[in-house]
Order: C-alpha cells, then sequence, then structure tokens
C-alpha cells in the first residue's frame, strides 16, 4: 500500500517530467527546423509559411536570435486569446465542444472538492477505526482520509449521503446546463453553415433486387415514384477495393516521377537513372523518367480495364446509393421517415459528408452487419477478461507490502525505501498505461470490420469500446484484483463472515492506485502530448529517409484530428474516479482538478496550432459524453451503498436507494428533451434554410452542385495529364501543391476520406503556388529534397 511518502515521490516525478517536456517543447517549438510539427494546420491552412532565419547554413536549422528566447513561454498566454466563437470557425465545433468537456470537468468537480476536503475529511478523519485493523488490513495514511475510517453504525454515514444527494445534483445541474448549451451550438452551428452536399442527400442502403432492372434503375424509378416533387439524382455505389489498390501502386510510380523531374531540373547535365529490377536493387539499369512514364502508362491501361470491368458486371453494384433531393426539406423527410412496408428494405440515414464517407464499407453486404456487429461484440467481451491477467499483474506491483504478507522471500528485493516508494508510486500507473497503448489500434480494427460507413461512426464506436474496457479492467479490475491480493492474508486467517467487511473497507483503498494513474497519464502524459516527441521523431526521419517530393512533405506533416478513439474514453474515466470517490475519498479530487485545467490548457494549444479535423460531425457524439456520466453517477450511487451495507448503517444506507431513481429519470428526461437534436434535422430548420437559398440565390443551379459530390472515385479522370513545371530556385520559393491531406475545418466542400491510400483520384492534379512558403535543396549525398529557409535578419512570428 502506498503511503503518503510514496505519492508524493511520485507526485515529484511527474511534476518534473511535464516541467520538463514543457520546457523542452517551448524550446524545439521556435526553432526553424521544428515548424511544421508544431504550427501544421497553420500551413495546411495556407495562413502560415517557413519562419525566417538568419546565421546561415546554422540558421536553417537552429533559430540564432537571443531575442525569441527571452520570450519562449508566450504560446501560453497566445493559447487563451482565441474566443469559442473563433475556435469554431477555426477548427469547427467539434474541438470546440471537445474542449468545453474539460471546462465541465472543472465546474463540476472545484465546487465538490472545497466541500468534500472542508467537510468530509474531518468527519473521516475523527473516527479513527483503521488504527484498530491494521494488523488485520493492510492501510495507509490516506486510507485514514476515507470513509473507511469511520467506525461501523456511525451516524456519521449521514453527513456521507447527504453529501452524495448535494453533489448529485450539482453534477445533474451543470449536465442539464452543459447539455442545453451543446444542442443549442449545434443547431446554431447547422443553421449558419453554407450550402454542403450531405444536407440534401441520402445514403439508401439495403435496396432490393429486382429481376431485369438494374440496382441504379430501381433506385431511381423507387423514388421518382414516391418522392416526385423532391428527387434530384442519385450515385451508384460501386465495390471499387481492387480498383483503390491499383490506384495507390500508380500513385507511388507518380510520385517517383515528380521526384526524378524534380533531380532532373536541378541538374540538367545528368539525366537521373534507376534499375528495373527489385526496389531498383538490381537489373537493367535505364533512364529513371522513360521508366516510370512508361509504367504509369501500362498502370492506366490496367486501370482502365479494371474500370471498365467494373462499370458492366453487375455484381460490382452494391445495394446502395446516395440519393439527393431538391431541398434540405425532402432530404430531412426522406432520412427521417421509413421508405418501405418491409422495415428491413429501402433503409435511408443522413449521408455523411463526403470527406466522411469510409468507402471501403459500403460494399459490404447489408444482411451480414448483424452477423459482423455480434461476432465483434464477442471478440470484444472476450478481449476485455483476456486483459484482465496483465491488469493482476500490475495491481501486484501497486501492492508490494501485501505481497510481502503472503510472500516474505520478496522482502529483501523491496527494503530500499526509495526503490519501494518508486515501485508503488510511480510504476503501477506507468505499467498500466504501456498495457493500455495498443488497445485503440485493435478497437479500431474491430470497428472497421463491424462496417460503419463513416469515419465519425468508427470513432465513436472504437471510443465506446475502449470506455468499457476502461470501465471494466482500469476501473472495476483494478479495485477487485487489487483487493484480491492486498487482503489475501486477512480472508485466510479470518472467519467467512468477515470478508464482506473486509472488502468493503478495501474499496476505497485502491485511491492510493488511481492517484498514482491519474499523475502518470493526467499529468506527465499530458505534457507529453504537447511536446510531440514521436511525431517530432518521425517527421524529421521521413524527411531525411522518405520525402522526395512536396506531397511527400505534405504527408509527413500531415497531424490528424484530435484523437478520439482513446481521448473521450480516458476523459470519461476521470470523471469516473472523481464522481466515485467524491464522497468515500476526497483526497483525490485535487489531482483530477490539476488534470482537467492542465489538459484544458493543452488541447486548446493543439486544436488552434496542430490538430485539422478530418471530418465535421457537429458534436455528434455529445451525447455519449452525457450518458456515460450519468452512468458514473450510478455506479458511485451503487457502490456507496454496498460499501454502507459492509459498515451496518442500516438506519442511513435505505435513504441512498431513492438517489439512483432520481439520476435515472433526470436522465430519461435529457434523452427526451436534447437527444433529438443529436439524431433528427427539424424539418422546421431544413424549410427556413430552404426559404433563405431560394431568396438570395434563385437561379442556384443545384443538381450541377450535387452532381459530383459523392461520386465514386472510380468515376474520377485518371487520365495522365502534363505536370505542371515546379521550379525550384535560390530565391523565389512554391506553396506545395492541395492534397487530399488538406482537410482542415471548416472542410472543403467535396473532398474524400480514404483509409490507408493517398487518394482514390488517379488524376494527377498540380495548382499553381501562388505565395512563397518553402524552396527545395538538394543533398548531393542522397539526393533526398529538404526545405530550406529564405534567409532574413530576424525570426518572424505569426501572432493569432
Amino acid at each position: 500500500m502506498a503511503t503518503l511518502a510514496d505519492i508524493g515521490v511520485s507526485a515529484l516525478i511527474n511534476i518534473l517530467g511535464a516541467f520538463a517536456f514543457l520546457l523542452a517543447f517551448a524550446l524545439l517549438r521556435i526553432q526553424p527546423i521544428n515548424d511544421r510539427v508544431y504550427f501544421p494546420k497553420w500551413y495546411i491552412a495556407g495562413k502560415r509559411t517557413s519562419p525566417r532565419n538568419w546565421g546561415g547554413v546554422v540558421g536553417k536549422f537552429v533559430n540564432l536570435n537571443i531575442k525569441t528566447y527571452l520570450t519562449f513561454l508566450n504560446w501560453m498566454p497566445q493559447a487563451l486569446k482565441m474566443s469559442e466563437s473563433e475556435i469554431i470557425n477555426h477548427a469547427g465545433l467539434d474541438s470546440a465542444v471537445f474542449l468545453r468537456i474539460y471546462i465541465l470537468g472543472l465546474k463540476i468537480f472545484g465546487p465538490i472538492a472545497i466541500a468534500a476536503l472542508l467537510l468530509l475529511i474531518p468527519v473521516n478523519v475523527s473516527d479513527g477505526t483503521l488504527f484498530f485493523l491494521r494488523r488485520d488490513l493492510v492501510v495507509s495514511e490516506i486510507d485514514k482520509l476515507s470513509i473507511s475510517n469511520v467506525r461501523p453504525k456511525s451516524n456519521k454515514f449521514f453527513v456521507h449521503i447527504s453529501m452524495e444527494y448535494l453533489f448529485t445534483f450539482w453534477v445533474c445541474y451543470m449536465l442539464y446546463k452543459e447539455y442545453d448549451r451543446v444542442a443549442s451550438m449545434r443547431l446554431n452551428f447547422l443553421a449558419s453553415q453554407g450550402r454542403r452536399a450531405e444536407q440534401f442527400t441520402v445514403l439508401v442502403r439495403n435496396v432490393p433486387h429486382v429481376s431485369g432492372r438494374s440496382i441504379s434503375d430501381s433506385v431511381e424509378t423507387f423514388f421518382q415514384k414516391n418522392h416526385p416533387d423532391r428527387y434530384l439524382c442519385h450515385q451508384a455505389v460501386y465495390d471499387a477495393n481492387k480498383f483503390a489498390r491499383l490506384v495507390r501502386k500508380r500513385n507511388r510510380l507518380q510520385n517517383w516521377l515528380d521526384y526524378n523531374q524534380l533531380k532532373f531540373e536541378r541538374h540538367p547535365d545528368k539525366r537521373p537513372t534507376t534499375k528495373r529490377g527489385f526496389l531498383g536493387l538490381w537489373g537493367e539499369r535505364v533512364d529513371s523518367i522513360d521508366y516510370y512514364k512508361e509504367r504509369i502508362k501500362d498502370f492506366d491501361k490496367k486501370l482502365t480495364m479494371e474500370r471498365q470491368k467494373i462499370l458492366k458486371d453487375p455484381k460490382t453494384v452494391t445495394p446502395a446509393a446516395f440519393v439527393s433531393f431538391n431541398s434540405r426539406w425532402g432530404a430531412a423527410v426522406c432520412a427521417q421517415t421509413q421508405q418501405s412496408k418491409n422495415p428491413t428494405l429501402w433503409l435511408t440515414s443522413w449521408a455523411p459528408e463526403p470527406r466522411d464517407v469510409y468507402w471501403k464499407n459500403l460494399a459490404i453486404p447489408f444482411v451480414s452487419l448483424s452477423i459482423r456487429k455480434l461476432v465483434i461484440s464477442l471478440s470484444v467481451f472476450a478481449l476485455v477478461f483476456f486483459y484482465m491477467i496483465p491488469i493482476a499483474f500490475v495491481q501486484s506491483l501497486a501492492n508490494l507490502e501485501g505481497l510481502e504478507k503472503v510472500a516474505p522471500f520478496l522482502r529483501p528485493l523491496i527494503e530500499w525505501s526509495f526503490i519501494k516508494s518508486f515501485l508503488q508510486g510511480f510504476l503501477p500507473g506507468l505499467a498500466l498505461k504501456i498495457f493500455l497503448y495498443v488497445l485503440p489500434a485493435i478497437l479500431m480494427i474491430m470497428s472497421k470490420i463491424e462496417g460503419h460507413v463513416a469515419v465519425s461512426q468508427l470513432e465513436r464506436r472504437t471510443a465506446a469500446k475502449y470506455y468499457y474496457f476502461m470501465l471494466v479492467n482500469v476501473f472495476l479490475g483494478s479495485i477487485v484484483t487489487g483487493t484480491a491480493f492486498q487482503q489475501l492474508h486477512a480472508f485466510v486467517h479470518q472467519p467467512p463472515a468477515q470478508i464482506p467487511r473486509n472488502i468493503g473497507v478495501s474499496i476505497p483503498m485502491k485511491a492510493t492506485f488511481f492517484i498514482t494513474y491519474i499523475m502518470v497519464d493526467g499529468w506527465a502524459g499530458i505534457a507529453g502530448e504537447i511536446l510531440r516527441l514521436k511525431p517530432l521523431v518521425i517527421f524529421h526521419l521521413k524527411n531525411m529517409f522518405i520525402v522526395k517530393t512536396e506531397r511527400d512533405l505534405e504527408k509527413a506533416m500531415d497531424p490528424g484530428g484530435v484523437d478520439f478513439p482513446e481521448t473521450l474514453p480516458s476523459l470519461q474515466l476521470y470523471f469516473l474516479l472523481g464522481i466515485v470517490y467524491m464522497v468515500v475519498t476526497p483526497i483525490l479530487l485535487p489531482f483530477i482538478l490539476v488534470f482537467f485545467a492542465f489538459a484544458f490548457f493543452v488541447y486548446r494549444h493543439q486544436v488552434i496550432n496542430v490538430y485539422n479535423q478530418q471530418y465535421e460531425s457537429a458534436a455528434a457524439f455529445w451525447p455519449h459524453v452525457h450518458g456515460r456520466i450519468i452512468a458514473s453517477l450510478l455506479i458511485s450511487q451503487l457502490l456507496l451503498m454496498g460499501l454502507l451495507s459492509t459498515k451496518k448503517a442500516a438506519n442511513s444506507t435505505p435513504l441512498l436507494v431513492v438517489l439512483p431513481v432520481l439520476t435515472l429519470t433526470f436522465h430519461k428526461y435529457c434523452k427526451n428533451r436534447f437527444e433529438p437534436a443529436f439524431r433528427k434535422y427539424p424539418l422546421e430548420e431544413a424549410m427556413s434554410k430552404d426559404t433563405q437559398d431560394r431568396a438570395s440565390e434563385s437561379d442556384i443551379d443545384l443538381k450541377s452542385y450535387l452532381a459530383d459530390a459523392y461520386l465514386h472515385p472510380i468515376f474520377h479522370s485518371f487520365e495522365e495529364v502534363e505536370l505542371v513545371e515546379v521550379r525550384v530556385d535560390k530565391n523565389q520559393a512554391h506553396v506545395p501543391s492541395s492534397s487530399p491531406s488538406e482537410l482542415s475545418s471548416p472542410s472543403p466542400q467535396h473532398t474524400y476520406h480514404h483509409e490507408d491510400e493517398p487518394s482514390h483520384i488517379v488524376q494527377h492534379y498540380e495548382v499553381e503556388p501562388n505565395h512563397t512558403m518553402y524552396q527545395y535543396e538538394a543533398e548531393s549525398a542522397s539526393d533526398v529534397y529538404r526545405y530550406e529557409y529564405a534567409a532574413e535578419q530576424h525570426y518572424q512570428y505569426y501572432h493569432y
């Protein structure tokens, strides 16, 4: 059992680690060579150019302006300057509402922490029950501050029950206000959006097969008959996954061609060459430019044949289509109503925005989705319980003193006080963090197998799986497993009637482990988030060995978006810990508050400068956040009832029975009051937007606007076009050409998200640069291009 000294050692280690990360970030971010790692969002938006340098060759990589080092902490106030409305315009509503979750945590736990520390801790300390049980149970100083220290049958439990009611009402009040605010923000955001393809489009699945008629003809006939005044057009969905693989290979060849053309432009006296064999390692040496042009030409022929095969083969047409209407009202009616008397056919839902579509899963037969979901549910269940084995091992590290009672031979290994403090105060949280590292990737693969057709749905489902895992393994598993190790000696040497009492007393004792976990994950871990050490190393490795063209540089710089599948469940775990322990062990609350404050500050900076969301769901994840905080309240109430029952508090425990009922009633009210705003689009709002459009733009050709919004990638032209010549000059630099990675929020109207591939669009586009950003310089040793900064006499900053 960790002592206060162990917690102090852990706090010192994590505070020093967090400070070191912040200091390293403050210094690394002002170096010219790292600018694209710490400000990629501004580069993608075209609002930031490479920082100027002075000092010759060294100044390309190191900032030699001494004045900037005197103000290297100015990023802190800058992170707070942008208002919420500006963040919505800059990064989207998803990012703004994500930041509000941290503010909600501060609003909930700030007043609760003050009340609990002032009222509950004096009540807990005053009894001293654990002093008389120290021979039977492993206890620490922190346990003496918890409810475990109150003697059985004590009237002081009425104080804890009263505080549980008070805290529950406060949490519900804050949840109601926040749900109301977020729902209002969502409706205002949707109302303020301009014309977008997804506002007029519905995804139709499970289209029935009619003999002698194609899927496309069936869709057109059905909607012309049932929506004669609103139907506009539709786009069939093809199974083009094989075609996409060919496109990826073709794009790689195009990238090599671009690279060799740039090399030849730098050294026109010598044409680049390569070998025909595997990876260019052996075989006949040939001219690189001619070789790759020839291979691209061959691939274009293969693509043409594959495309014709797809178009002619009816088996490649999936029973799904994107159907567009001539008004938002018409789309809303179709998306939110049953289309057929057979409820399993002609299933309609709002189409994801084009860049949110996960094309691979559109080819999955609808009838197999239920089987896939069942298989994945069983797999997740097995994975959750399989992970209890390493969790048990982690808990054994957290309870060295308990193990000493069972295995005295381990005592010499941990007799050094500092080593004991390190093992108990820091290592358990770190070990648990390591065990959880690979889980989000595994759960994302499972979600893809389930067959969800939007990236946003994939991330929400992955987040749900990860939350269940955190609940069972990190929270409940830590309590149960830790109790089994910690109280093994007491269970063996005491009568069976005493076992429930020991379990009830030992549940709050796990607060020490969770405190160490919060410090490792919530303090040092968040500081590591802003340092971006992994992206920094990967960017420079790619720049050294992989980057050959502008598109390579853009891919190396692409930061991705906020990792919702991992971040949201972790946030919800902190809410769970705070709510469960707010009455049981209030000393944990200050650690929770530090996390919420620090994480809000860090993620605000990241949202403004780094993350570039790949889609915009208009805060569709909020009902899940609300529901899991409600679940935390219910878990807290049930655990408190179980704990008090072991304390023989028969007079006070029944008073808690009403609280879960009131909590569920509140949740049902919020669900009925606010959730429709996240599930449906009001017809009143749709008609209002349509009326505004007709009044402002009466001559709009909506059919042309929607013609290629959801056009499947196979219909994009992939014929080779002549590359725009890219001139590389020491005094004139160029902006990188636009690419599918440029998916900043607010998003372009029609861009596509394709998993694990550069693009499904085969045609090679080049955009003429229009302002200075960077230039390339060839390194003679490896012929790898690196960008070079234009020389000037000062270091230039961009203020937002």
